[in-house]
């Protein structure tokens, strides 16, 4: 993703009207003494937490103060982590070494580095954390490769290292951190520590599974308004899905068509924009879906996103080369959540506020909470309204992530096995996201325990406090200053935390 200018996007807008923080105003000194402070706390976090507890939060404007709210809540969490669980990569997975991790992966890692990860592995095994089965053959399969294709003291240092992942892999454990000590503490810090302090496993659930169930009664009318009454939910989505009616051709002018539909759908979520956020950025506004550069789709790219800045028009490069799995009703939601009123409002409005890093990091599940959030936004607004279809894509997105989320927790804290999980997610979904096939989605699960729950949590919290209340004063209460963690979400909106 390209980030935006602060001068650019400010230019010639009048969106400090509705969003104040936008306005330059220089740093006051003791906001520069916070800035520098919280640039050295990632190296030292106890020392940096120290220093961190003299500020008065009530002191400062609204960016700084959540700044240092956010850096406070993480850091501490990290020096739990750090004191209980000193295993794996802090704050990130239990596990050193994956088919997506490293020194392995890194053609410039030093010999030293790889032995280095090699003793943590064995220092981990001490402590009961192995990768799961399925996942350590192919961690073993991706570094045997790297290592056939090495020379001299890197080769030697990954074949030291698939000796102990061939050890590993004849014990390897199921997946999840249930059956770890303290596992249920582990996976609560990392759910807590991208979302927020108020995020209990338990409790949310209830709520994604009260959540579930709404979702699932309302794809089943909408599939008996299109004369589908027959098997379970899933089961009809795959239906859908294979239907050739709603199928793009898989050539030029088929992918021209899905953009130019896009667009179209992009075109009246552009028309609430002002009475859902007031006055934004006009590079906001005119924001696009574009194709993929045939190179990239040969390459196997994903569809991202380019954020607008200055003259360069912001817009989301939708990867359609598969597109047969992209059946027209399955798009107007995902132009939602990566345009509008999802990302593309939120990112270029963060970029302007310039969250410290930490900030980014300790809050980082309100991205995609937001998201998923902005998605019900246009549900609720009637963008769906005669299109039982597209109302459908729109449930089918929300249940990938309450089923993700809900394997997240089932993984982690109940010992679900992934062929459980799998069996959960085919029969509510009968398909996956395009960009989330289920073996790759349930890989990142069991190896990042806690961050599809926290985005759900994120994104649940939002539409709590967001019900009953008028829109726009809401979403720029919660966009003005960018993300904040969950705990922090209602005090804002009430104004318990923002004004000074």
């Amino acid at each position: 993703m390209i980030a935006l200018s602060r001068r650019s996007l400010l230019a010639g807008t009048t969106a400090s009207l509705a969003f104040p923080a936008l306005a330059a105003v220089p740093p006051e000194p003791a906001e520069q003494r916070l800035r520098s402070l919280l640039d050295g706390a990632s190296a030292d976090p106890a020392t940096g937490l120290a220093a961190l507890s003299e500020f008065d939060a009530a002191t400062l404007r609204p960016g700084p103060r959540l700044d240092l709210l956010t850096a406070r809540a993480g850091l501490a969490i990290d020096l739990e982590l750090a004191r209980r669980f000193p295993f794996g990569r802090p704050g990130r997975s239990p596990y050193r070494v994956t088919p997506t991790s490293g020194a392995w992966l890194r053609a410039d890692a030093s010999p030293q580095a790889i032995a280095s990860e090699t003793q943590g592995l064995r220092a981990d095994a001490t402590r009961g954390v192995r990768l799961p089965r399925g996942l350590a053959e192919r961690t073993l399969a991706a570094v045997e490769s790297a290592q056939a294709a090495a020379g001299g003291a890197r080769a030697v240092a990954l074949a030291e290292q698939i000796v102990v992942l061939r050890a590993q892999r004849a014990d390897a454990p199921p997946p999840g951190m249930a059956a770890l000590p303290e596992g249920r503490l582990y996976y609560s810090l990392m759910l807590r520590r991208t979302s927020g302090d108020d995020v209990d496993p338990l409790r949310l659930r209830r709520r994604l599974e009260r959540e579930r169930d709404i979702l699932v009664a309302r794809a089943d009318r909408l599939f008996g308004r299109i004369g589908q009454r027959e098997g379970s939910v899933g089961e009809r989505y795959s239906a859908l899905w294979h239907d050739s009616r709603w199928l793009y051709p898989a050539d030029d002018g088929g992918r021209d068509r899905a953009v130019a539909d896009m667009n179209r759908w992009l075109d009246l979520a552009s028309a609430c924009l002002p009475r859902w956020f007031g006055p934004l950025p006009p590079q906001v506004r005119t924001v696009r879906a574009s194709r993929m550069a045939s190179a990239e789709e040969a390459a196997g790219k994903q569809g991202y996103r380019v954020l607008p800045d200055g003259d360069r028009q912001g817009r989301y490069v939708v990867d359609l080369r598969d597109i047969g799995r992209r059946p027209s009703w399955t798009l107007p939601a995902v132009v939602h959540h990566e345009l509008l009123p999802g990302h593309m409002v939120q990112l270029p409005l963060e970029a302007l506020s310039a969250p410290h890093p930490l900030r980014l990091d300790y809050a980082q599940a309100f991205v995609e909470g937001w998201a998923i959030y902005a998605e019900g936004l246009a549900a609720a607004a009637g963008l769906y309204r005669g299109d039982p279809r597209g109302e459908l894509g729109y449930c089918h997105w929300r249940l990938f992530r309450v089923c993700r989320a809900l394997a997240d927790l089932g993984i982690h804290l109940d010992g679900w096995s992934l062929d459980k999980a799998l069996g959960f997610w085919r029969q509510t979904l009968g398909e996956p996201a395009y960009f989330a096939p289920f073996a790759a989605d349930l890989d990142r699960i069991a190896l990042e325990p806690g961050s599809r729950a926290a985005e759900a949590a994120t994104w649940l919290a939002i539409e709590d406090i967001a019900r009953g209340r008028p829109p726009l004063p809401f979403h720029q209460a919660l966009l003005a200053h960018g993300r904040m963690r969950t705990d922090l979400l209602r005090q804002a909106v009430t104004g318990s935390v923002m004004p000074r």
